[in-house]
């Protein structure tokens, strides 16, 4: 997670990316940021809106997304972010391992990629869908050959196409109220305690902002975020039981 430091300069930066865009009336882009720098970009969106603010990672379940400041309307066009798909396949898929997203992830980074050039990575069966900036799209894929002890082959595709993830597994539960604290705390089995522990340390985000508010109460379609222990989408709630519970459906 970026220190003060870090999140200050991005800030100032990104004053420097909107007053760039609007002076001379092109897009600018930043690299990809997380979920804690997406945050400082928040915290200064409102005096940003004159040069036009937007969000993509290059598919819409992307959670690290770069930035564009432009208007279209102004511009006369919609700006492209620069970001390209890779998929990386094993070459003999028969005999290759059970690859995570920690082995890819590892193998780029092992090629002296900078973390904020690259985006997700979706691992599907044996392959993995990475989203980068277009200026090292070539040279991952021609220096990519390798992922723990499986030899590799990249190639640039076109996500919409080619990505095709699992339906999100739905699962119910039991709480004494649709709080995101209580829905944190059963979901990952962890005490409640522990649960606004989360919250303090700024690890819970909700549609992409992060919350300290532990007694938020969540609303369909809310996509949660709990740093280390993973995303659900909250359903709605879906009646009572016996004992006198909520039972609410969540996407995980």
């Amino acid at each position: 997670m970026a220190d003060d430091k870090d999140l200050q300069h991005l800030k100032k930066r990104m004053v420097e990316l909107a007053q760039r865009s609007y002076h001379h009336g092109i897009y600018t882009y930043t690299p990809f940021l997380g979920l804690a720098q997406q945050q400082a970009l928040y915290e200064i969106q409102r005096e940003l809106s004159y040069a036009g603010v937007d969000m993509d990672g290059g598919y819409p379940l992307c959670e690290r997304k770069m930035v564009r400041f432009g208007l279209p309307e102004e511009l006369g066009y919609e700006g492209q972010y620069p970001i390209l798909c890779l998929k990386i396949e094993p070459m003999t898929p028969r005999f290759a391992q059970q690859l995570t997203h920690r082995d890819f992830l590892g193998a780029v980074m092992n090629l002296g990629i900078e973390r904020d050039t690259v985006g997700d990575i979706f691992v599907q069966d044996k392959e993995a869908f990475l989203f980068c900036q277009e200026g090292i799209g070539a040279y991952l894929a021609e220096n990519l050959h390798q992922v723990s002890h499986t030899n590799v082959r990249c190639s640039v595709t076109e996500a919409d196409k080619d990505l095709k993830l699992p339906a999100p597994k739905e699962v119910s539960l039991s709480v004494s109220s649709v709080r995101i604290d209580s829905v944190v705390s059963k979901l990952y089995n962890i005490a409640r305690s522990q649960s606004l522990d989360l919250f303090r340390a700024g690890r819970v985000y909700v549609n992409g902002r992060m919350t300290q508010n532990n007694s938020y109460a969540l609303k369909e379609k809310d996509a949660v975020t709990v740093r280390g222990f993973g995303r659900f989408t909250y359903i709605g709630e879906q009646g009572e039981t016996r004992k006198g519970k909520i039972r609410i459906g969540i996407a995980i």
